[in-house]
């Protein structure tokens, strides 16, 4: 796809969208009230709104490579606390997928120079779960069930946050863990317990 088709997709976008609804862009100018913040993987594959069937407005998107939720990366950050305390969302999603480059890439024994601080919490991800990843002989299916923990972990590390504790305690807000399995299209839930992963975390990591 180059530039010049984008830009005669978008305008072919926008009469599509007038032709329905002569209001569409002016109804949309008005603001936004997402009721879920969906933090997701950079892969061009795995388009958030497609595969969850959202239209615009009705869900806050952030993504990067391998779906982090890393303290000291103020991306994140900043869209977390923007969506939890000035959009007031009640969910937030991490999604995963399998086949994603860039856990793939963190258990490669090679430097990869400005990405290795990146990847290696994806590496740090495995090194806690190690017993139980040593433990799958197949390859393809240690992979895949790293890039669940994975999932997981940053769940875990969106619950450390004030924000997210704040949010749960005034107004119960939730997260959940889901994987795109990119060879079906199909999420899968991995029914993480919020309540609980809470409360083993709260000895240490209570800030509200």
């Amino acid at each position: 796809m180059n530039l010049q088709e984008i830009f005669s997709n978008n305008k072919k976008w926008v009469a599509g969208k007038l032709a329905l609804d002569p209001n569409y862009f002016e109804n949309l100018s008005k603001g936004q009230a997402p009721e879920i913040l969906y933090i997701g993987c950079s892969d061009s594959r795995v388009t958030a709104e497609d595969l969850m069937g959202a239209k615009p407005g009705e869900v806050f998107i952030h993504r990067n490579i391998a779906n982090m939720v890393i303290s000291i990366d103020m991306n994140v950050m900043s869209v977390l606390n923007y969506a939890v305390r000035h959009l007031k969302v009640k969910s937030i999603v991490v999604c995963g997928h399998y086949e994603c480059g860039g856990v793939k890439a963190a258990m490669q024994p090679a430097d990869l120079g400005i990405l290795n601080p990146w990847l290696r919490n994806i590496r740090d991800v495995y090194r806690i779960h190690q017993d139980e990843l040593d433990q799958i002989e197949d390859n393809a299916k240690r992979y895949n069930r790293l890039i669940e923990l994975n999932v997981q972990e940053q769940c875990i590390n969106l619950i450390k946050t004030a924000a997210v504790q704040q949010a749960h305690k005034e107004r119960g807000l939730m997260v959940y863990g889901w994987v795109f399995d990119i060879h079906t299209g199909k999420l899968k839930d991995l029914e993480i317990n919020f309540p609980k992963e809470l409360d083993k975390i709260m000895k240490i990591y209570r800030l509200d």
